[in-house]
């Protein structure tokens, strides 16, 4: 996954490269905030924050590819709480799907994307041939991709996660620590309050 940074010399191609990158935004140009920890989204939020079906968030899930890791789902009646880092992956497996990317190869991003810290993952840039899939963490690795391969595209995850934050905004959330949505979310939720007096009378 690791890319050796480039030093190479400046030529017109290596020019055009780097324009080219700077146009498709995948310079680490990008500020972002970090999410709150304690606040996970439904299943039909994250498909609709990450643009992708609850067939494949469920598929995804039970084959492990991306797991809801604010709460797990046990049983009938539970709900799966993703995070959002969570729905970060989600978007990008989506992206990397989307421009004919292996699963298999996916599936070792996904992975190396798992190890990195919250913070990181906007400091990345996705690189890929189409078969294979890069870690860039300079403009210089981009630069050199982008030079070395006419097919190259990328995905900034810095931009990623704006276009996520921008879409939960307008979604609701949860505490991780209750079972049921917050109640300035659905303050009318009959059938969560008719559940919460079952476990707890």
């Amino acid at each position: 996954m690791a890319v050796s940074s480039g030093e190479g010399k400046a030529t017109p191609d290596r020019h055009m490269a780097s324009r080219r990158a700077g146009e498709q935004g995948l310079l680490f140009d990008t500020q972002v905030s970090a999410p709150p920890e304690d606040v996970g989204y439904r299943g039909p939020t994250a498909c609709a924050a990450a643009g992708i079906t609850y067939r494949q968030l469920d598929y995804w899930a039970r084959t492990k590819l991306v797991e809801p890791s604010v709460r797990a789902a046990h049983g009938s009646g539970s709900q799966r709480l993703y995070s959002f880092r969570d729905i970060l992956v989600l978007k990008v497996v989506k992206r990397l799907l989307d421009t004919g990317v292996s699963l298999q190869q996916i599936r070792t991003a996904v992975t190396h994307l798992r190890d990195r810290g919250v913070q990181d993952l906007a400091q990345i840039t996705l690189m890929s041939d189409g078969v294979s899939v890069y870690e860039c963490t300079s403009a210089d690795e981009v630069v050199d991709l982008l030079q070395g391969g006419q097919g190259v595209f990328g995905i900034a995850l810095g931009r990623v996660w704006q276009e996520v934050e921008g879409s939960l905004a307008e979604l609701p959330a949860e505490r991780a620590a209750t079972d049921d949505p917050d109640p300035l979310e659905h303050p009318h939720d009959e059938l969560a309050n008719r559940r919460r007096a079952r476990r707890t009378g």
